[in-house]
């Protein structure tokens, strides 16, 4: 399943905002609404993400 697929099921589940999920995963507010509209992710920062959302499900 690709990152962009795992924030998406991720934010529906927690109700969290687009906005708050990309400021706390990278300091970026806008990287849902830019992968939304085909933003593509370099490696270190789909790696970045993933451990967020691992952080997060450990968490939760």
């Amino acid at each position: 399943m690709s990152v962009h697929r795992k924030i998406e099921k991720f934010l529906r589940r927690t109700e969290m905002p687009a906005t708050k999920f990309g400021r706390l995963a990278i300091g970026d507010p806008r990287l849902v609404h830019d992968l939304r509209n085909g933003r593509e992710l370099r490696p270190p920062t789909a790696a970045r993400l993933e451990a967020f959302l691992a952080q997060q499900e450990i968490t939760r």
